[in-house]
């Protein structure tokens, strides 16, 4: 059968701009949580955040390998079920999350020299991977990585595909494909400026998608 792809936003910032973003086929949304990302959300005020945080839509808070005392406070303050993990977080990290009754999205930096062999030890850990672009900073690059290395990764833990996706890769997503190919993560490659998400590129992006079924997936 088919199943919808997931399509995940991350990096939201402002209420009115996640409000207008509700009215579009979007399934996540992401909010950072990493002080040094120009896309921290966790500075507003403490009544913008509640605000900002709450949607309809699934949601998951951002870290960067960040105590896991402010993990835990953070998921409890904003109702986060799903926490992604964007630093070097180890497999006991990521089991002691999940031991709070969070689930996890374990993200893997890649580059044509990456062994997939690092994502087993997660394998028992995670409930998803995100694969992105290995870059100097911590996501937000608008940079890709060759998709095709993940032909190499065969464990059945679902991921999303992330790393400068963009208006004009509609056509890339419909010749690419995975069995375990969960969502694809929408961030920079949709921003007026960081934090700030374009409705008018999404909204066509997305039409396009569901159009010509792009965002089919073989399950």
């Amino acid at each position: 059968m088919n199943k919808k792809l997931q399509i995940k936003v991350c990096g939201m910032k402002y209420l009115f701009n996640r409000r207008e973003l509700e009215n579009l086929p979007v399934d996540w949304f992401g909010f950072i949580f990493y002080r040094p990302s120009p896309r921290y959300a966790g500075g507003l005020p403490e009544n913008d955040l509640r605000e900002l945080t709450s949607t309809s839509a699934k949601k998951t808070a951002v870290f960067v390998d960040a105590p896991l005392s402010e993990v835990f406070a953070v998921a409890a303050r904003y109702g986060f079920s799903h926490v992604q993990l964007h630093g070097r977080e180890n497999p006991e990290y990521c089991r002691q999350v999940r031991a709070a009754g969070l689930k996890v999205i374990k993200v893997f930096r890649l580059h044509p020299d990456f062994r997939f062999e690092e994502t087993e030890v997660f394998a028992g850990v995670a409930d998803f991977f995100l694969f992105d672009t290995k870059t100097e900073q911590w996501g937000g690059s608008g940079q890709k990585f060759n998709w095709q290395i993940l032909e190499n990764y065969k464990l059945t833990v679902p991921f999303f595909l992330r790393g400068g996706i963009g208006p004009g890769d509609a056509e890339a997503l419909l010749n690419f494909s995975h069995p375990v190919l969960y969502g694809i993560d929408l961030n920079s490659g949709f921003e007026d400026f960081p934090g700030m998400k374009d409705h008018e590129k999404l909204k066509k992006f997305l039409e396009r998608m569901v159009k010509t079924q792009l965002v089919t997936i073989q399950t």
